[in-house]
């Protein structure tokens, strides 16, 4: 029993330590990725003027870009607004076409949600990084702590 412990303490140990140097590469690499953009994040957000590194500012980072998308948008998300409108003149009249239907071009209002959603999403992505680092430094310091059980448990004399 007292060597399958050792081994086993060993084996946890191990696992610990690459668990810890894994999810502290991931929060670097994120801060890293994020830091070299060098967003700030505007005044009427919900963190007003400060740097986007960490979870919460590219949360309010993230949920300021979709309130002025919805403002641009009149409210109304990508899937919301028609894919086409009608041609407007210098009057703001539609043209129309020889048959007196509205000539339709692209409705590019909805273009900026597409540049919304991906910049939310790799915000977003940002957060959901961190948090899954986190969680294998987590695990990793509880594989380690385990491994120090294992092994005091290993040298206890009821298992020699």
């Amino acid at each position: 029993m007292a060597k399958l412990l050792k081994i086993s303490s060993l084996l946890a140990v191990i696992v610990g330590i690459v668990l810890v140097i894994g999810g502290i590469w991931g929060i670097y690499f994120t801060y890293k990725n994020i830091a070299r953009e060098n967003i700030v994040t505007p005044a009427d957000s919900s963190i007003p003027e400060k740097t986007v590194r960490w979870p919460l500012t590219l949360k309010a980072q993230a949920d300021i870009i979709r309130e002025h998308t919805l403002k641009i948008t009149d409210g109304k998300t990508y899937a919301e607004m028609p894919r086409q409108v009608p041609k407007l003149d210098q009057n703001n009249q539609p043209v129309l076409d020889a048959s007196g239907n509205p000539v339709m071009i692209a409705n590019t209002t909805r273009d900026i949600w597409i540049t919304a959603t991906t910049l939310t999403t790799a915000l977003n992505l940002g957060i959901i990084t961190y948090a899954f680092s986190g969680f294998i430094l987590l695990f990793g310091l509880m594989s380690i702590w385990m491994g120090i059980v294992f092994d005091a448990l290993s040298r206890q004399d009821r298992f020699v």
